[in-house]
């Protein structure tokens, strides 16, 4: 199925082809996909009033997240995501546990790469997401994932994050798999707590080097 100019562009924000703060141009958007400037417009409009897009005067740019604006998101991705952990804990097929078993040894492939690493993350995510069989909380995960697009940089690229967030994720998945339903959340809930944590130590650390 051909998929819609809302979707091709939002695809494109999460994948960093369009970054917090770079402009989109209606007539630039329809020529690069290949579509008439009404479906652009249409899902300009439809991006802004999610509030992926925000006004720039009379421009329209990727929006960004301001510190509490981070918080907030971070909160309920813990949230979320923990519940999604429990739930996969109860419900995910030993094919469900085996698959997440074989992200994290294929993932390590990805160590020193982290844009590669943060999609392969995200892949990780999704897939637990899907194990706690609970389409309501997908939808909802898929509406966080979608704002964490919105993130200049992904915090698997601070130093050692990359190895101990994979371990993180073994952790996670052991849990799981023991059908652990509180060890599960509790494990996911501190993995997205850690990630938080570098992300505002990545953040100080550029306000620093930006400052002198």
């Amino acid at each position: 199925m051909q998929k819609d100019a809302y979707t091709l562009i939002l695809e494109a924000i999460d994948a960093g082809v369009y970054r917090p703060g770079d402009r989109l141009v209606e007539s630039e958007l329809a020529e690069r996909l290949g579509v008439s400037r009404t479906p652009v417009r249409e899902a300009l409009q439809r991006l802004e009033t999610q509030s992926m897009l925000a006004r720039d005067g009379r421009s329209l740019i990727v929006a960004s997240l301001d510190h509490n604006q981070l918080a907030e998101l971070y909160v309920v991705r813990a949230e979320l995501e923990g519940l999604a952990a429990r739930l996969a804990a109860r419900h995910a097929s030993p094919e469900e546990v085996r698959v997440l078993h074989d992200m994290v040894a294929e993932d390590r492939a990805y160590l020193g790469d982290p844009l590669a690493l943060a999609r392969a993350n995200k892949r990780f995510h999704r897939q637990i997401h899907l194990a706690s069989h609970n389409r309501y909380l997908v939808a909802q995960l898929d509406l966080v994932h979608r704002s964490m697009a919105l993130l200049a940089t992904t915090s698997l690229a601070a130093e050692g994050r990359g190895e101990t967030a994979l371990a993180e994720h073994q952790a996670i998945i052991d849990a799981i798999g023991a059908g652990d339903s509180d060890g599960a959340q509790a494990a996911l809930r501190a993995h997205i707590s850690k990630a938080f944590e570098t992300r505002l130590k990545l953040d100080a650390a550029g306000v620093a080097r930006l400052r002198g």
